[in-house]
């Protein structure tokens, strides 16, 4: 075999500024692009028969590499219409590849022994074979899990921290067949972890994992980009680098070095630089046609082609693109990144972490606190999930937002129309106004509910004919935070294909303005809370709910239900105190009550005598609950209560499925045996909560935060419909609250957390997994262990450097025992 196909359609967009005006694989590493240290890898492997599919920016690529001759190999190129997806862009050259063949990405940096994955693919019969590395963090990359003899037994594409079962990663590089291709729909998105493997699995053919020795780094963002320059430097790679050695350098051609400049570490300098007299360069890595003034002060710098740096000018680890000018006695600190064509004037000041974009100008003398782009925070992913996070009027501002909103109307199209709506915030209406004008400028129109809460807004969705959706919130855990929840047409949230879409238009700067004539409009539906009352009564027994004459108290938490709820809480003809029942901005956002505030409500039920109290949080999508002897219930325990009371009054529509979170109790399955009905696992998010709900067979989603989803009125948690539901359940079933709690079977949680350093999570997972071989466990959402009756979860903490360990028992002594033992494991885990 002597056939490759390299992935070079990246964008680069973690890697911006650096790649805005070439595409990532032809971002230079050592003064050649990293997609050709990746062909001389493959040619010293005897592969010399190249395919490289290209996407975004070809021509850049073409230009550089030709026909392969200058390189020593075969080069053919690819190019897709679209973007069909890691496996789908293979299949489109599948007539180049009529035998076994190797992929690998344009933008790694590796010195794997190629050769050796490749005799171990023959020996084992192999279909596919994945090149798999150890990382300390895994969460980036997609993990796989094999058995003793190598063959692959499962894969979780860039999983969270609950899923990171090893430390074991999918490197990207792959070996298959050429009949694997056959496999692979034509044009389509198709991606070989989340489609072609899996299916692969299903059909139980031989594929197998090879664990790699040597080095291995994705360049996906400006810390590794700038990590990879040191670890060349460091000899932690075996790559080849042009120039002659001398002392601590590599020293290219036509060089001019003053006999008094001072080098430490290792220095590469490329062909034609000149350093000036006294200059001090560590650790550095200097482009072709580079120009060091005299005392001039590098370390651990990047400097591309044709850059020129002033006398005396100071730098540290950084980086400057090609044809950047930095000005004398200019002080450029910490992890600043210049695009090309660049300058910086005399004595100017660069604070650290600071981002040009290209043709940017600094003037003399200025101190630089901020990037010259606003949102450098943008230089990862946009979109976490269907969410866009940032720091309120900072990195969310209307400048930002007014972009984003031209990004999602470019992605949509024009002539289209979608819903948007927001908290009372004063910085979220500032938000939804600018991203409201992005929209209209990209000709879509938009239906403003204004104030309105989220599971309406979701309605309002799934009732209408808008193609996308989204809604602005002050942050619930993040007070200084906004954020930007963007929805499908179905109401459900942005599927990622969708959200990468509009990463595109946003960072691509090619986003398309309308004619004036053509601009959008703002509507302002009239009958929005008319039609979700409507559903939301359809959905209920409400006679049921009448007849029972409930008296309630409701605590509004001064959030969105205010607006709506108390409106349908009159048609149940309830006696109703209600608490905090109107929009106050001022007060904090929280989705739990304080001990004052708990004690409060706990005093008002039991003087008025009233059998049900009910809190909904600010986003009117969680509940908490207290009963007529003023207890308020856990969060497991109202699960708990929850879930009886749905199997109790829904006995006639048997059989049928509920989703409940793996760090549930196991109170769920002992009420359960009594019933024909079946039990999902799935892990402990809302979005984990309403995909579950595309699961036909599935008629309740109980969550342990709160939340609760009744399929047959909403696919997402609606907090004032679960107050109206329990309302209906009690009715049916005659039961009381309190009763009802003491009738129920009880375990006992102990959770503690303990501290784990975030590179060591996916080791104490792996050994976590090594531990429990042989025991019952579910590998869902962490690792839950179960021994003699008793449970253990383990559970990577997604925001803390930390674990989170959930032992549960029949009584709370054994359950503490059991949590203090695995504190200890995990301790020892971490090192």
């Amino acid at each position: 075999m002597n056939k490759a196909v390299i992935m070079a359609g990246g964008f680069g967009t973690r890697l911006r500024p650096l790649t805005t005006s070439i595409p990532k694989p032809m971002v230079p590493l050592i003064n050649v692009p990293m997609m050709e240290h990746i062909v001389n890898l493959l040619k010293s492997h005897d592969i010399t028969d190249i395919v490289s599919l290209l996407y975004y920016q070809p021509d850049v690529i073409k230009n550089h590499f030709g026909t392969g001759d200058n390189f020593g190999i075969t080069m053919q190129y690819r190019e897709a219409a679209a973007d069909y997806g890691t496996a789908g862009s293979v299949r489109n050259a599948a007539d180049l590849l009529n035998d076994r063949f190797i992929i690998i990405s344009g933008d790694v940096l590796t010195d794997f022994d190629i050769s050796a994955a490749l005799e171990f693919h023959k020996q084992k019969g192999s279909k596919a074979t994945i090149l798999l590395t150890r990382v300390p963090n895994p969460l980036q990359f997609g993990i796989v899990m094999t058995d003793t003899e190598g063959r692959i037994t499962r894969f979780l594409e860039k999983p969270s921290w609950g899923e990171v079962f090893s430390d074991t990663i999918n490197t990207g590089i792959y070996i298959l067949d050429a009949d694997v291709l056959d496999l692979i729909p034509y044009q389509r998105d198709f991606d070989f972890s989340k489609d072609l493997f899996p299916l692969m699995l299903r059909q139980n053919m031989p594929i197998y994992g090879y664990i790699a020795e040597g080095y291995w780094r994705d360049i996906g963002n400006l810390n590794e980009y700038q990590i990879a320059c040191m670890d060349v430097l460091d000899s932690k790679v075996k790559i080849t680098i042009s120039g002659e050695e001398k002392d601590k350098c590599i020293v290219g051609q036509g060089v001019s070095i003053s006999p008094s400049a001072s080098f430490s570490g290792m220095v590469v300098l490329g062909n034609h630089t000149t350093v000036g007299d006294h200059a001090s360069l560590r650790n550095c890595v200097i482009g072709n046609n580079v120009t060091i003034g005299a005392g001039a002060r590098l370390s651990g710098v990047v400097l591309w082609d044709n850059v020129i740096i002033g006398e005396g000018a100071s730098l540290t680890d950084d980086v400057i693109c090609n044809d950047a000018v930095i000005g004398g006695d200019s002080t450029i600190s910490e992890n600043v990144f210049i695009a090309e064509s660049c300058i910086i004037g005399r004595e100017a000041t660069l604070m650290p972490n600071i981002k040009l974009w290209p043709r940017k100008q600094v003037e003399a003398g200025a101190i630089l606190s901020r990037s010259l782009v606003q949102e450098e925070k943008w230089l990862r992913e946009l979109f976490t999930d269907a969410r866009v996070t940032g720091l309120s009027n900072i990195e969310i501002n209307p400048e930002f937002a007014a972009k984003l909103g031209s990004a999602i109307g470019n992605a949509v199209g024009a002539n289209t129309t979608i819903v948007a709506s927001r908290d009372a915030d004063a910085a979220s209406r500032m938000t939804h106004r600018a991203l409201m004008s992005g929209l209209m400028s990209a000709g879509v129109t938009v239906n403003d509910l204004q104030v309105t809460s989220i599971p309406q807004t979701r309605q309002e969705l799934r009732n209408g004919k808008a193609v996308a959706g989204l809604h602005v919130r002050r942050s619930i855990r993040q007070h200084d935070r906004t954020d930007i929840i963007v929805f499908n047409s179905d109401g459900r949230d942005l599927p990622s294909s969708k959200a990468k879409n509009i990463e595109r238009f946003f960072f691509g700067e090619d986003i398309k303005r309308v004619p004036f004539d053509k601009v959008g409009d703002i509507n302002f539906p009239e009958r929005t809370n008319e039609a979700y009352r409507n559903r939301f009564l359809e959905a209920l027994n409400s006679e049921a709910i009448v007849n029972k004459h409930f008296k309630i108290l409701v605590d509004y938490s001064f959030g969105l239900a205010s607006t709506i709820f108390p409106q349908i809480l009159g048609k149940f003809q309830a006696t109703v105190v209600s608490m905090n029942n109107y929009m106050d901005v001022s007060r904090p956002y929280s989705d739990t009550s304080t001990d004052e505030e708990a004690a409060e409500s706990a005093t008002v039920m039991r003087s008025l005598g009233y059998e049900l109290g009910f809190k909904i949080d600010a986003g009117a999508e969680k509940i908490a609950i207290v009963d007529e002897r003023g207890n308020w219930f856990s969060r497991q325990r109202l699960l708990t209560i929850i879930t009886k009371l749905f199997l109790e009054s829904n006995r006639d529509h048997e059989p049928y499925s509920i989703a409940i979170p793996v760090m549930a109790s196991s109170e769920i399955d002992m009420i359960v045996k009594d019933y024909n009905v079946q039990i999902v696992r799935i892990k402990n998010t809302h979005s984990a909560m309403m995909d579950a709900t595309q699961n036909k067979d599935i008629a309740f989603v109980g969550g342990t935060r709160g939340g609760f989803i009744f399929t047959d009125f909403l696919f997402a948690s609606d907090g004032m419909f679960t107050v109206a539901k329990l309302m209906e359940m009690l009715a049916l079933t005659g039961i009381r609250l309190s009763e009802l709690d003491s009738r129920l079977p009880r375990r006992y949680q102990h959770q503690t957390s303990v501290d784990c350093p975030w590179e060591s999570k996916g080791t104490v997972m792996r050994r976590a997994m090594e531990h429990s071989e042989g025991n019952e466990r579910m590998l869902i959402d962490g690792v839950k262990i179960f021994k003699g009756g008793n449970s253990i979860l383990l559970l990577p903490d997604r925001e803390k450097a930390a674990f989170i360990i959930i032992a549960e028992s029949d009584t709370n002594g054994s359950a503490l025992e059991l949590s203090e033992q695995y504190s200890k494991l995990v301790s020892e885990w971490a090192g």
